[in-house]
């Protein structure tokens, strides 16, 4: 039923500020922009701007995207250079940056996949890790 995900919808304060941030740091393409808003376009990844009081989540949820492994160390010396906020060291499998868009965003920027993840977490496995059989639908007994 569902094939993916459509787009993402992040709250900014200042839209230029934003716009620069996403096209000039992380190389989205602008495709429109409005008053309170604007669309713009990475791969196949659709992102809406939207002029409003951004509440960003203060746990752990965040945006992972891919980034090429060739291309890895370029983002971190342009995200250091423009000052870009860090909040979390990587401690997962593959490079990984986490940092902060300009409204507090928590953004992950990955090389890697779920492949190369549970591949990991199997050499390696979490606490209390348990594998579902493919297709298994609902979870009747977990603890």
């Amino acid at each position: 039923m569902l094939l993916g995900i459509n787009h993402l919808t992040l709250t900014v304060h200042d839209l230029r500020r934003s716009l620069q941030f996403y096209s000039e740091l992380l190389c989205f393409t602008p495709l429109v922009r409005w008053r309170q808003g604007a669309y713009l376009q990475n791969q196949e990844l659709w992102l809406c701007l939207n002029v409003g009081r951004p509440q960003p989540a203060q746990d752990y949820s965040h945006i992972a995207l891919t980034v090429e492994p060739s291309r890895f160390c370029e983002l971190q010396q342009r995200l250091t250079a423009a000052d870009v906020c860090f909040w979390q060291e990587n401690s997962s499998e593959g490079n990984s940056l986490y940092f902060l868009d300009p409204d507090g965003h928590k953004l992950e920027a990955h090389v890697g996949d779920l492949g190369s993840r549970l591949a990991a977490i199997a050499q390696k496995p979490y606490e209390q890790l348990h594998w579902y059989p493919q297709g298994q639908a609902v979870i009747k007994d977990y603890d």
